[in-house]
């Protein structure tokens, strides 16, 4: 028997995972690059690119686990946290574009990563308003009765 709360990912869910996992993977891969080559330059820029990094890990584990109430919760803070970082980044790029003479991940609302990051998170949260965890197991119950 499987658990009510948890409803199976298919299609757009399935594929919002793959590109969260993917951006995990870019964005850990970049800031590690980063940080180990050339922090010294820019450390405000690759930190920002391993928090990057780590919000889209978590962001990714979350929604894998959506089902349960505390992942549930837990994506949307990563994936609003995400969407205010790549918006305070991206400005900042603009108005001050002093502060980062080095990419990070959410520069420019994440030019470097065809804008991926600018439109994930509007994708993201779509997402999780429109499958919140029990629902389906509430409509399931009100057609049997």
């Amino acid at each position: 028997m499987s658990s009510p709360a948890r409803p199976r990912m298919t299609g757009i869910g399935r594929v919002l995972v793959i590109v969260y996992a993917i951006m995990a993977l870019a964005a850990t891969g970049r800031s590690f690059v980063q940080i180990v080559r050339d922090f010294d330059e820019a450390p405000l820029a690759y930190s920002l690119s391993a928090l990057a990094a780590v919000v889209y890990i978590l962001a990714t584990l979350a929604l894998v686990f959506a089902g349960s109430r505390g992942w549930y919760r837990a994506a949307w803070i990563a994936i609003v946290f995400e969407l205010v970082g790549v918006l305070v980044v991206g400005t900042l790029t603009f108005v001050l574009p002093e502060l980062f003479d080095h990419q990070t991940v959410w520069s420019w609302f994440g030019r470097g990563y065809l804008f991926i990051p600018l439109v994930l998170p509007f994708f993201g949260l779509w997402w999780l308003a429109t499958h919140r965890p029990g629902v389906r197991v509430a409509q399931s119950a009100s057609v049997l009765s």
